[in-house]
């Protein structure tokens, strides 16, 4: 019985998260990054990787350098392999069976995640690897559900394709989000 009741209880670190996701969609940017920075110095670099991966990905959009931002959404994206124990973003490993809620909310990050990537190395101006992880974020997007998150990525995935397809230069154009980057917001697992 107590072993049930651990695992319906709620993940305090995740929650912690959460609240800090909520102060920085308040727009409190640099509070935010303040503690999630704080979080990931608690968790550490070798931290449960679900921990690990929801705190890089959030860091991510608290960066003003976007070299800084793809640092974070690469260590969001090798967090999620560690879950899912692929280095693909597609298939099942041994770690999915140490942490099954973990890999499957990996797997639903993984279109963000590589959506995200794609943005970065866009803005950064390394447009093959954009084209990449475009392809790879397009992928993961048909296992997402036609809610509304799913059709958030599916539609930020598909207006990133009309930039990187030619139709004018990458640093032009309307922002997609109200902080200026790509996609939805970013969604805890």
């Amino acid at each position: 019985m107590a072993k049930g009741q651990e695992q319906a209880a709620p993940d305090a670190v995740l929650t912690r998260i959460g609240q800090v996701v909520m102060l920085h969609h308040a727009g409190d940017r640099e509070e935010a990054r303040h503690r999630l920075l704080g979080l990931w110095a608690e968790i550490g670099e070798h931290g449960d990787p679900l921990h690990r991966c929801t705190l890089a990905h959030y860091l991510a959009d608290t960066q003003d350098d976007p070299g800084d931002e793809l640092a974070w959404d690469l260590r969001a994206l090798s967090a999620a392999e560690e879950l899912t124990g692929d280095r693909s973003g597609g298939r099942s490993g041994d770690r999915t069976a140490d942490r099954p809620e973990g890999a499957l909310a990996a797997r639903a990050l993984y279109p963000s995640l590589h959506l995200n990537l794609a943005a970065d190395y866009d803005r950064l101006g390394h447009r093959e690897a954009a084209r990449l992880h475009l392809r790879r974020a397009r992928g993961a997007a048909e296992s997402l559900a036609p809610d509304r998150y799913g059709e958030g990525v599916r539609a930020a995935i598909g207006r990133l394709e009309l930039r990187l397809g030619g139709t004018g230069p990458t640093t032009d154009g309307p922002p997609e989000r109200p902080d200026g980057r790509w996609g939805p917001p970013r969604q805890r697992p």
